[in-house]
């Protein structure tokens, strides 16, 4: 089968940084499904992953936590999808991505493709969506309040891919008032057009553009990207006793600062459930296919903004070099081998 991937870690400006390869096609056994990839999306943890990770010596590492496709063929455990079902997923990190033909995945982190979306449209959601949602109702429980805080929440890195489904889940799920930040007339303009309801410069200090609001301390606070930068501001803006969570990976984390407020603090990573294979695996399935609920219900829409075909390693390589410049607005998905 035909593959993206790579020998050695580094930097995308290589000519070997991803390479057109061909591979086994893997069979599935136990509770996993053998995908038929049709589109995938490219994720932060794609880059990092690339330029930090080495494979096994004279071996290949795939890609790609990200895909929409077909079943078609299911291990001898498997319950829930026969062959033909249309689903999508993000997979697990432990395990070869989804920048190939065809993929193994368990199907406790399935859930079943939105009937309303294109491939494309679809894939630029699921890894997104699920960090989002775990952000926002496991991390944060954004629905038990905090008493004197505004109902509200800052969504730093609002028109990003995690940002972008975040507005939105908040919005279609939950009774705050959602602020996202966003540096760029496009951006904001996403944001906007998503459903936020205020948009803050978060080139400007966060603390004074929150306070310009009027609404009061934000109870909540999520930070998708550069939260080393944005961490003092956020202990003087959040309110006594708040939440904030973030999903990036500052070198150094220091949350003195939230002590005088009690503040917690939650990480959040989407592969956990499936790296510790976790009792409650399952319910990545599940919320996947809760998220295709609503977006057939017209609640939440895709954040697809840019789709590449074929997929193959120099368009990889392009869109590797968008997430690393900081400047991506939603999704970029690649559609099609």
């Amino acid at each position: 089968m035909k593959a993206v991937a790579y020998r050695q870690a580094g930097p995308i400006d290589r000519s070997d940084s991803l390479l057109d390869v061909e591979l086994p096609t893997p069979t599935p056994t136990g509770r996993d499904l053998l995908v038929e990839v049709a589109a995938v999306s490219v994720n932060p943890v794609d880059t990092k992953v690339r330029a930090s990770s080495a494979p096994a010596p004279d071996s290949f590492k795939v890609l790609g936590w990200d895909a929409v496709g077909r079943v078609v063929s299911i291990g001898n455990q498997t319950t829930g999808f026969q062959p033909g079902d249309e689903v999508w997923y993000a997979g697990s990190i432990a395990r070869p991505g989804a920048n190939s033909q065809f993929h193994l995945v368990d199907e406790r982190l399935v859930g079943r493709k939105p009937k309303s979306l294109s491939n494309a449209e679809a894939a630029a959601l699921p890894l997104t969506a699920i960090t989002a949602w775990e952000m926002l109702f496991d991390r944060l429980d954004v629905q038990r309040k905090v008493t004197g805080a505004a109902n509200a929440i800052l969504i730093i890195g609002g028109a990003g891919g995690v940002g972008s489904i975040a507005v939105q889940l908040a919005r279609a799920l939950t009774d705050l008032t959602v602020i996202a930040t966003a540096s760029r007339p496009e951006t904001a303009a996403w944001v906007s057009e998503l459903g936020a309801h205020h948009v803050v410069d978060h080139a400007r200090p966060l603390a004074e553009e929150v306070a310009a609001l009027g609404i009061g301390a934000p109870a909540f606070v999520f930070s998708t990207t550069q939260t080393h930068h944005h961490l003092g501001e956020i202990a003087k803006l959040i309110a006594p006793q708040g939440r904030f969570g973030l999903i990036d990976d500052p070198e150094v984390l220091d949350i003195t600062g939230f002590k005088r407020k009690a503040v917690s603090v939650h990480w959040e990573l989407m592969f956990t459930r499936a790296l510790f294979e976790t009792p409650d695996m399952e319910e990545q399935g599940k919320l996947l296919s809760e998220v295709a609920r609503l977006v057939d219900a017209g609640q939440l829409r895709t954040t697809l903004t840019e789709v590449l075909r074929p997929i193959n390693a120099d368009n990889l390589r392009r869109a590797h070099a968008t997430i690393e410049s900081g400047r991506a607005r939603g999704k970029i998905v690649l559609e099609g081998f």
